[in-house]
């Protein structure tokens, strides 16, 4: 594309899905909106970038760099009643945990996980068309799979939704014509003050052994909000 900014639309929909936000050992909670590093994590398997790689340092420093709007779209049943979203606890035995010390357990340990159910979100990201324009083309044929936070979690729906030269031709794809005011949404804010809260969700690295993420400043606007 020809101009410098473009907005790529992302459909994050399926039966489960779990947004890890604050959370890690035996009790593993979800946020009720997709975070910025599991966006960032799914653009980059797309991509077939390893984790801890130069590369992937690469990828992170310029998403970094980009906004992104979260809308929470309802889901609705014989296109009438709305389906509520809930979280879905589980819980199961896993081995090589770490120990908050550092060390790995080496034992079987019981761990609780929460899901989102029948949750439906659209994505807008915000960025450089070249930058844009690869991960448009990766999320339309992956090298790596496509997961809602976790591997239990498949999208139902492709996660590519288009690449648009305009924030409103993406949000047409997503919710078509019903104004965005009529949802709830989270979005970046460049300010601080303009910001409402503050999410340890920018990645700064996914190498396994060494995760590292820096706070990202966010508004969150209830439906009906016009501010």
């Amino acid at each position: 594309m020809s101009i410098e900014t473009s907005f790529l639309a992302m459909r994050l929909e399926g039966p489960m899905q779990s947004w890890g936000l604050d959370s890690q050992y035996n009790r593993r909670r979800t946020g009720l909106m997709p975070t910025k590093s599991a966006i960032a994590g799914i653009c980059a398997a797309a991509l077939g970038i390893s984790r801890g790689s130069s590369e992937e340092a690469t990828f992170l420093a310029k998403f970094q760099a980009t906004k992104i709007t979260v809308i929470a779209i309802p889901r609705k049943q014989f296109k009438e009643r709305v389906l509520p979203v809930r979280r879905l606890e589980d819980y199961h035995t896993v081995q090589n945990t770490r120990r908050a010390s550092g060390t790995i357990n080496r034992d079987c340990v019981l761990t609780h996980r929460q899901y989102l159910t029948d949750a439906s979100f659209g994505v807008i990201i915000e960025g450089t068309s070249e930058y844009l324009a690869e991960v448009a083309e990766a999320l339309q044929d992956p090298v790596w799979g496509t997961y809602l936070g976790r591997k239990s979690c498949i999208p139902s729906a492709p996660v590519y939704a288009g690449l648009c030269e305009t924030k409103s031709a993406a949000l047409q794809l997503l919710i078509g014509e019903v104004p965005l005011t009529a949802f709830t949404r989270q979005e970046d804010v460049e300010d601080f003050s303009k910001g409402r809260d503050s999410l340890p969700d920018l990645p700064v690295s996914f190498a396994s052994e060494n995760r590292q993420f820096s706070p990202r400043r966010v508004r969150t606007h209830q439906s009906g909000d016009t501010d």
